[in-house]
């Protein structure tokens, strides 16, 4: 390949591009000869913008790469120089010529799809908790402690159902807390919720349920989850107790997504009768509910309501995170699986991606095991309790006549504002043109809501992730964009 017999795999310690620099440019050597150095200078300044030749690195000598690709030394000294110029390039006397650190910016940059409120003066949309009382020393200290404790052995494949002592420690968690039935060997660790829902919906279409029933009102992201299973999804309506039997005899399914212990959105409690219900009406089907509990461990003026599950671990399967209590990028959580429904989700697991990464389900379980994460319940129990009340109380005084509807609990509440404040468009176009962030509470409805039903403005609002300060500021901000 060169004709001064140069061989590009011998070239010295410091130039780190060797056969690299060549190998790059072939194709450009190869076109017409009244082309070729505008090709050779577009093939150079394409590997530096792609970031292929990275900056700071070394080329190798004008003579040298012309042997190497088998051109005019003159082509490559033209190359050098144009790119140089350009700021591709940068060379010194008798330093040679390298890749200049100017071009970081021509850099190919990755975007970031996280969902964010931007140019928000409020943001009041619900589903995100305080990142801030990510408790972050704790955490360093359990991760620093399983480093030095982890075997050797468990950094390998996991179990696809979890670390045992991780399952272990939440089988104590959850029972303890959430009065659940928790046998560890039932046990799914997971990458939250969502991944949870998935792992059903492959379940219950392998076993012949192609359709499972929604709460309507509730959560926009079920349909997707259980259609990427092939699962379809029919909504259920809601009363003051819970969702409706006569509806979900009538939709022929036999399963149902249910959040009985503070239902999104509404932010009812499912009553004793309701709950007792729809475990009846699962076993006359032979059929299961899939529980979501969100937020079951934020009640602000009544002791937790126990979970479904715990009434039917045969008949219920539990799903949960720390999306709420720690932080969503965590991207961790469990599933507590029906005997019958077991082996094909843990299968499904298994083919998905091969296991929880280990370090992060060590580390949970020791923050499990030493006491932490209950302090951190506790510390996110009195923050969220604070600005729930100083979010009611800043209705009150800015937008009086506003009914706050559903338990205290968890991260949002419903409010239904004076009809002098409606329609709803219009009021949420002022809230726009004002920067405040919110979804009404027909953004989260299956049916779409008749005209006169938007009369009345109803708004699901969030408020964990806000200083008490925030809130008042935000809540003012609403009510002057209602006022204008």
């Amino acid at each position: 390949m060169t004709s001064s017999g140069t061989n590009p795999q011998q070239r010295p310690p410091g130039d780190p591009v060797g056969s690299a620099a060549w190998e790059l440019l072939l194709p450009a050597v190869s076109a017409p000869a009244r082309t070729r150095g505008r090709s050779l200078q577009a093939a150079l300044r394409e590997a530096v913008r792609s970031g292929r030749l990275v900056p700071g690195t070394r080329l190798p000598s004008s003579r040298d790469l012309a042997a190497d690709l088998g051109v005019s030394r003159g082509l490559v000294t033209e190359a050098y120089e144009q790119l140089t110029a350009e700021g591709y390039l940068r060379s010194g006397r008798g330093a040679g010529t390298w890749v200049g650190g100017a071009v970081r910016a021509a850099r190919p940059r990755a975007r970031d799809l996280a969902p964010r409120a931007p140019g928000s003066r409020a943001d009041f949309v619900a589903g995100t908790p305080d990142l801030s009382l990510f408790p972050r020393t704790a955490w360093a200290t359990a991760h620093r402690g399983v480093l030095a404790e982890l075997a050797h052995q468990d950094l390998g494949y996991p179990d696809p159902r979890g670390l045992p002592r991780l399952r272990a420690a939440l089988a104590e968690l959850l029972t303890r807390r959430r009065g659940v039935v928790a046998d560890p060997e039932r046990i799914v660790v997971v990458s939250g919720v969502a991944q949870a829902t998935t792992l059903l919906g492959f379940a219950l279409h392998a076993r012949g349920l192609p359709t499972v029933g929604v709460e309507d009102p509730g959560s926009p992201q079920h349909d997707a989850l259980y259609a990427a299973a092939g699962v379809t999804t029919v909504p259920v309506p809601l009363d003051d107790d819970g969702i409706l039997l006569g509806p979900l005899r009538d939709a022929g399914v036999r399963a149902v997504v249910t959040t009985p212990s503070h239902q999104f959105p509404t932010g009812i409690a499912y009553s004793a009768r309701r709950r007792a219900d729809l475990l009846d009406w699962a076993r006359s089907v032979d059929g299961f509910v899939l529980e979501d509990d969100y937020d079951g461990d934020f009640r602000y003026d009544r002791a937790p309501v126990g979970a479904l599950q715990g009434l039917d671990p045969d008949r219920v399967a539990y799903t949960g995170s720390v999306s709420k209590s720690l932080a969503p990028g965590l991207r961790l959580g469990w599933l507590l699986v029906p005997e019958t429904l077991a082996d094909e989700i843990v299968e499904r697991k298994r083919t998905m991606d091969l296991g929880h990464p280990t370090v992060d389900q060590a580390l949970f379980a020791r923050f499990v095991e030493r006491g932490d994460y209950d302090r951190q319940l506790r510390r996110c129990q009195r923050a969220y309790r604070e600005r729930r009340d100083t979010l009611v109380a800043a209705l009150d005084e800015h937008l009086p006549g506003t009914q706050v509807s559903g338990i205290a609990a968890g991260l949002h509440v419903i409010a239904a504002l004076p009809p002098r404040y409606g329609p709803q468009e219009r009021f949420l176009a002022r809230l726009g043109t004002a920067g405040v962030s919110v979804r009404p509470l027909t953004d989260y409805a299956h049916a779409r809501a008749e005209p006169e039903d938007q009369e009345v403005v109803r708004l699901v609002l969030g408020y964990a992730h806000l200083s008490p300060a925030r809130i008042r500021d935000g809540v003012r901000l609403m009510a002057e964009a209602a006022r204008h």
